[in-house]
């Protein structure tokens, strides 16, 4: 009879997830009996994790991706691996190509079954933009060290506890007009607790998906003008929004001290939508669930008054 749960204890380590991505994943692979090693930098911030686990199935690990001997300790008697560093800095070879390639090779020594590197929609070797061409140099090296690796290339990842949305929200909860930079960009999001799904599944069956790189998109295109249309609707308020041109965007997202770098303007210019050429979600045995069936609950705590507030007919 076939091993129902192929991951029930097993060592993974998630290498970079005490972060928003590495949390959602770490309660997946909670629940399918692994026994977890959450490797990070700041590792305190994976606490909160401890009452969903067993006696001794979580073990937090500080772990400097840049230091090969810091990164190859955490990795010791690994049976499987989640690369999930990510980072706009200006270190991003460091961290999304060099870290994700000694985690891979050091993977590939200790015998680990499995590898996931969660990639990037934009990921483009030929791209101008840092994170971009250094998250596909990362698939490059890793797939080198590690042939039978997943990567993954998620679009825009929402989830309640996000900075992406909960951004948005916020500003529009306080400004009565926002502009909105790439009115017209294409994002597909996509849920966080879909895109932990879907790293279970790769590490559970590297047989059929190892080797492969996948899309995570979810079910629906939405534009970023009607993204912040539909907070403002969550909230129940009225908003004027001020499409921004797309040179005064660049000009803005170029100056030092703003919230926007140049790397993730030209990410959201580009858009983020899934191109069709490669395996979806789905073919994980992920079902996408869309944004619109969260944002108006989650957009409770920023009307006037809360749960309080009187609904329009």
């Amino acid at each position: 009879m076939a091993d129902r749960n192929p991951l029930e204890n097993k060592l993974v380590v998630l290498v970079g997830g005490s972060g928003f991505v590495g949390r959602h994943v770490a309660q997946d692979l909670l629940d399918r009996g692994v026994r977890l090693r959450i490797a990070a930098r700041n590792p305190d911030a994976a606490r909160k994790l401890k009452p969903l686990a067993n006696l001794g199935q979580l073990q937090l690990a500080r772990c400097d991706v840049k230091k090969p001997e810091s990164l190859r300790a955490c990795l010791r008697g690994a049976d499987a691996v989640v690369y999930l560093v990510g980072t706009f800095g200006s270190d991003a070879k460091e961290l999304q190509a060099e870290g994700a390639r000694i985690a891979a090779e050091e993977a590939a020594r200790v015998g680990a079954g499995s590898f996931v590197y969660l990639s990037s929609m934009a990921a483009d070797e030929d791209s101008e933009g840092r994170y971009a061409s250094t998250k596909a140099e990362g698939e490059r090296l890793v797939l080198e060290a590690f042939p039978k690796a997943t990567v993954l290339r998620p679009s825009v990842i929402f989830g309640e506890d996000d900075a992406f949305i909960n951004m948005f929200a916020n500003l529009v909860s306080m400004m009565p007009a926002l502009p909105v930079f790439g009115p017209d960009a294409k994002l597909q999001p996509v849920w966080v607790d879909d895109v932990a799904e879907a790293v279970g599944a790769a590490l559970a069956d590297p047989a059929s998906r190892g080797g492969k790189t996948y899309e995570l998109a979810g079910p629906d295109v939405t534009t970023m003008m009607e993204l912040h249309e539909a907070i403002a609707e969550g909230q129940g308020r009225t908003r004027s929004f001020i499409p921004v041109p797309d040179a005064l965007s660049g000009i803005f997202a170029a100056l030092p001290g703003t919230p926007m770098s140049s790397d993730q303007w030209n990410m959201l210019k580009a858009g983020s939508v899934a191109s069709g050429k490669l395996p979806g979600i789905e073919k994980l045995g992920v079902t996408p669930r869309p944004l619109s069936l969260f944002l108006d609950r989650w957009m409770t705590r920023f009307r006037k008054h809360g749960r309080f507030t009187i609904e329009k007919a």
